[in-house]
């Protein structure tokens, strides 16, 4: 393999003046290796969210400044791009799949260790709440379909139509440009991943995802799943993915991440790692993208992926700055 080095852009939110990245330039092949390098202080708490997601790394970081425990920034901020008519990729106004049905995956961990998911529901908005009473409501760790439509109204959340105009138009279009044939679509892939600890230390996480445009009705990719979209250890961190969920299922990428950090690799170095297994088990790693995200206990973070367009950002001090990272990896 080639690698090439150059700028890519994620999200991050933390506290004031306590977060001291030291970002090297963009670098060409031969040249220094460009990674992201966090300060070696303790940092709480900390926010960090896959893509330029600004907006939901804002409303995690306002519950945390205020005290707030790293599970509910988790929510505050998901809950955020789920209800973002403009965001096709989560919650309401979500690309459908093929049938032209909405169907919505996430979860959630929190400090404890404890995990709720649902996958392939309907008509609920926020499949990142669902999750979340799954996990404090029920004996259950997931729920799939229309069983966990039937728990989240039972829970109070209110059945609606998530498929906009928009998102109706544009699966119209993509009907008859592809036949009705099931195909990968790289440009739908914007899950959000979010990462926090708060100030006592703590670390939570949730994903969540309407999924593959036009995807085959019943597809679950790796978001909603534990190890492979988002894994969480209190003693050591926690990791995150989007992108193609097929890939990050076959590696269970997020557990991955983690064990590689207990092994005393840095946020950064474990999720390059992970997004190498991908790339050396299956050659055609051109035609998808997939990045990692994550965080360790000491608030120290790291992000990675195949393709561009990728990295983290910060709010703070209510102004949005961006942090460039990252690397490109091409067949030679």
């Amino acid at each position: 393999m080639e690698r090439r080095k150059f700028l890519k852009k994620a999200s991050v939110s933390g506290l004031a003046l306590a977060i001291v990245p030291a970002i090297a330039s963009c670098v060409t092949e031969g040249e220094k290796e460009n990674k992201v390098t966090a300060t070696s202080k303790t940092i709480v708490p900390v926010v960090v969210a896959t893509w330029r997601f600004h907006n939901a790394t804002k409303a995690a970081w306002e519950v945390l400044e205020k005290g707030g425990e790293s599970i509910d920034a988790i929510v505050a901020g998901c809950r955020t791009e789920e209800a973002d008519l403009k965001n096709t990729t989560v919650g309401n106004g979500g690309a459908p799949d093929r049938d032209g049905n909405v169907t919505l995956d996430a979860c959630i961990m929190n400090k404890n260790g404890g995990y709720g998911a649902v996958v392939c529901m309907e008509n609920i908005a926020h499949p990142i709440s669902v999750a979340r009473k799954v996990m404090e409501e029920t004996p259950h760790v997931m729920l799939a379909g229309k069983g966990a439509e039937q728990f989240a109204v039972e829970q109070g959340f209110k059945r609606e139509n998530l498929l906009t105009e928009a998102s109706k138009k544009a699966w119209e279009k993509w009907k008859v440009k592809s036949e009705y044939k099931p195909i990968i679509n790289i440009e739908n892939h914007d899950t959000i991943g979010m990462l926090a600890i708060d100030k006592h230390g703590d670390i939570s996480g949730g994903c969540t995802t309407s999924g593959m445009a036009y995807k085959m009705a019943g597809r679950v990719g790796d978001s909603a799943i534990i190890g492979s979209g988002l894994f969480i250890d209190n003693k050591i961190g926690g990791a995150t993915a989007t992108g193609m969920g097929e890939e990050v299922l076959k590696t269970v990428g997020s557990y991955l991440i983690v064990e590689l950090m207990r092994q005393g690799r840095t946020p950064q170095e474990a999720c390059e790692e992970g997004v190498k297994r991908i790339v050396t088990s299956n050659p055609n790693y051109n035609n998808f993208q997939v990045g990692y995200v994550a965080i360790n206990k000491k608030g120290e973070y790291g992000c990675y992926c195949i393709h561009d367009g990728f990295g983290i950002s910060k709010y703070q001090e209510g102004k949005q700055t961006y942090i460039e990272s990252g690397s490109y990896i091409k067949k030679a």
